[in-house]
């Protein structure tokens, strides 16, 4: 209208409050989507100066049993999550993402067994997540499943802001 003047708000205001991430959980399938969903966690976390979760699920033949996972994608046998799986899922998560978070304060590592969204959910609720990043399209996407994506789940259940970062080339 007549008369009114435009108001600019700082960038990164809404409102009076401030965005300020203090714990970013980043999920990975090690899919290309996650990869791209990475460097963005990465960015993130420099910027706010927050810890950044890193997390891998692996995934469940099963909606209600956490305690069985695909030993490998593809594969139909059913192995037991054992310690030891899990902590060999551990040391690859380490190995892949160690040299590229050397400007992250603090870096979490956690390897999960079960259905990815709920662990994903229960990760973030237990570590007090302010932020979630993931990539729009894993590996779980590719197949038909009854549970709906990983991303839609998440985004739907979460109790913070979640980021899913798609592949601009797909």
């Amino acid at each position: 209208t007549a008369g009114t003047k435009a108001r600019s708000i700082p960038a990164g205001k809404v409102g009076e409050a401030m965005i300020d991430y203090k714990n970013i959980l980043y999920c990975t399938d090690f899919s290309e989507d996650a990869e791209i969903a990475f460097v963005h966690a990465v960015d993130l976390a420099e910027r706010y100066g927050a810890v950044l979760h890193v997390i891998h699920v692996l995934p469940s033949l099963h909606r209600y049993s956490p305690t069985e996972a695909t030993k490998e994608r593809g594969e139909s046998e059913v192995v037991n999550a054992t310690p030891e799986l899990i902590a060999q899922a551990s040391d690859q998560l380490i190995n892949r993402y160690r040299d590229r978070l050397s400007g992250i304060k603090e870096v979490n590592y956690q390897v999960l067994a079960g259905t990815p969204f709920v662990e994903i959910l229960r990760y973030a609720r237990d570590a007090q997540v302010d932020l979630i990043v993931l990539g729009a399209m894993g590996f779980s996407e590719l197949e038909p499943t009854h549970y709906g994506s990983t991303v839609d789940q998440v985004s739907l259940r979460a109790h913070c802001h979640v980021m899913a970062i798609r592949n601009p080339e797909k």
